[in-house]
């Protein structure tokens, strides 16, 4: 799943690039989308699965700077029994990758206040997105 998103001036820090947090706020955006195209909704109404992160992390190869273009490419890359794992490449405008980040995701029903066995329906659209 692909995804552009325009760097915002305020995602600057006093060194003049785009500060680590922002990153992770791209990967949540990119996160989001990919999960609500299978069925995850990220706000979850009448009993629908959800997601929760238990894990995301990101490895930073070369600055971003403002005003700019990034654009994310995200697969999953893994599929378990309760959760799945999302790999994310995010690049500059000039299609140079800039960071790699992973997420563990786990399936969640927050009806039930616990986490829940990935459905064949889902597993099947986590791994055809």
């Amino acid at each position: 799943m692909k995804l552009s998103l325009q760097i915002d001036w305020s995602e600057v820090d006093a060194f003049g690039h785009v500060n680590n947090v922002a990153y992770f706020k791209y990967v949540q955006a990119a996160r989001v989308q990919l999960c609500d195209a299978c069925g995850l909704n990220s706000l979850p109404q009448n009993g629908s699965l959800s997601f929760m992160v238990a894990a995301s992390q990101c490895q930073f190869k070369k600055p971003l700077h403002y005003p700019g273009t990034i654009y994310l490419e995200s697969k999953v890359t893994q599929v378990n029994v309760t959760s799945f794992e999302i790999t994310h490449f995010i690049y500059n405008a000039e299609t140079i990758c800039v960071a790699f980040a992973k997420d563990v995701l786990v399936v969640f029903d927050y009806g039930l206040r616990e986490k829940v066995k990935i459905t064949e329906a889902i597993r099947t659209a986590l791994l055809n997105v």
